[in-house]
């Protein structure tokens, strides 16, 4: 009985010190992210470090991590009702819109806002109706915060250049007419165009659109290597490479020409957009191409490819690309599973694993999937364990406080000794 006093007060100071522990731990662990339903966020605020196209991005209100790169979804404003007749598996869960419809464009922005996607980079032309199209855009898109990008189609629809002429009237009229509104997404304090098709022109014919429009605008190639777009380097600010078809399953070292296109581009002092998609399926269309969106792990992997090249914007194929099937967009088919999937990604600064963590191919995937329970209730026991580890550690403390004072030498009461009765 002689340790009694020893190993009793020894337990009380380890379960006081082990109840601290719990408590400082819960206290000093990290915020969990905002709920997905918070979809109104703010913009953040993106900055451009002088001369090395490098973007860092600023608080997000709401306690939300910010992601390491703004994300720019391409954006097709080409719909008519009859459009959807032609060349289409899946549609888009909305309905078969048009274009031309308010409700459906301000709808888009919200569920794209609410995925993380900080803006539409806008397929345009200079023609009447795609004009119309975009100031719907335009003022949809100013209240609700969210950014705009031009991407022009240089190519018409038989995969032949534009008359050069033409395309650098187009780009006048986009800026005189368009790119001084401050909806438009801003790199180095200029609105970010990128010109499609740019690899089918002359050096010459690149000079002439560039040359009278750079002043006030970024414009960017699209050129597919690194030598391609040294060929018109000096001639343009940057690239925004449109790879949509690659399969990560069968070209696993696509990564490495990322990096290449990426480490060329910065030291020629210029911008970066580096592609990712969730799928590609182009067949219906005469291409032969396939790759499979596995229930989110092919946009995983191309997210976390894409952010390993290090770029100054990630450029997401597509939002509503129903003919290539590199929709982001809502669908019959694959519902939110897309949405989700970024969702989660972009809850986190930190490379985007490549394994399996969305919903399937069967398109179950929406809004309160397994992952968001998960989280949620892990959140609910950590805010309920604070309280009970707290409460468990002044209990003890009390109680050792109480059996100091009733007996002083820490040794138990004396038992009194029987007499035996002779």
């Amino acid at each position: 009985m002689s340790g009694w006093p020893a190993r009793r007060t020894g337990a009380a100071k380890g379960g006081i010190l082990a109840a601290a522990g719990l408590v400082m731990a819960l206290a000093a662990a990290p915020a969990w992210p905002a709920e997905p339903a918070q979809a109104q966020q703010s913009y953040p605020a993106y900055h451009a470090r002088a001369g090395g196209a490098q973007v860092t991005a600023g608080p997000v209100a709401g306690g939300r991590v910010t992601p390491p790169a703004p994300l720019l979804a391409y954006f097709y404003q080409w719909f008519n009702h009859s459009s959807w007749n032609r060349a289409k598996k899946d549609y888009p869960l909305i309905g078969t819109y048009s274009s031309s419809d308010p409700r459906v464009i301000r709808e888009q922005i919200r569920q794209a806002k609410a995925a993380g996607i900080d803006g539409f980079i806008v397929s345009w032309k200079d023609t009447p109706l795609n004009n119309g199209r975009l100031r719907l855009l335009m003022a949809a898109a100013a209240q609700e915060h969210f950014k705009l990008a031009m991407i022009y189609q240089g190519l018409d629809f038989h995969r032949q250049p534009l008359p050069a002429s033409r395309v650098a009237a187009d780009f006048a009229t986009f800026r005189d007419k368009f790119a001084g509104s401050p909806v438009f997404f801003r790199l180095g304090g200029k609105p970010l165009t990128i010109w499609s098709g740019i690899w089918a022109f002359s050096v010459p014919d690149v000079a002439r659109v560039t040359g009278t429009v750079r002043p006030g605008l970024l414009v960017l190639a699209t050129e597919k290597d690194t030598a391609g777009f040294q060929r018109v380097a000096g001639l343009t600010d940057g690239d925004a490479y449109y790879w949509s078809s690659v399969n990560p399953a069968t070209y696993p070292g696509y990564g490495a020409k990322l990096d290449q296109m990426g480490n060329a581009i910065h030291r020629d002092g210029k911008y970066w957009i580096a592609p990712f998609a969730p799928g590609f399926d182009a067949r219906m269309v005469g291409g032969t191409r396939f790759v499979p969106r596995l229930g989110g792990r092919t946009l995983r992997t191309e997210y976390a490819t894409a952010l390993r090249s290090s770029p100054d914007v990630l450029g997401l194929i597509s939002w509503n690309e129903f003919s290539e099937n590199t929709h982001a967009e809502p669908s019959v088919h694959y519902r939110y599973q897309t949405l989700d999937t970024l969702r989660q990604l972009r809850s986190t600064s930190l490379p985007a694993p490549a394994g399996p963590a969305a919903p399937s191919d069967d398109g179950s995937g929406r809004p309160g999937s397994t992952a968001s329970t998960a989280v949620y209730v892990g959140n609910l026991l950590r805010l309920a364990g604070f309280p009970v580890v707290l409460v468990a550690a002044v209990a003890v403390l009390a109680y050792t406080r109480r059996r100091a004072r009733t007996h002083p030498t820490g040794r138990p009461p004396r038992q009194p000794r029987r007499r035996s009765i002779t």
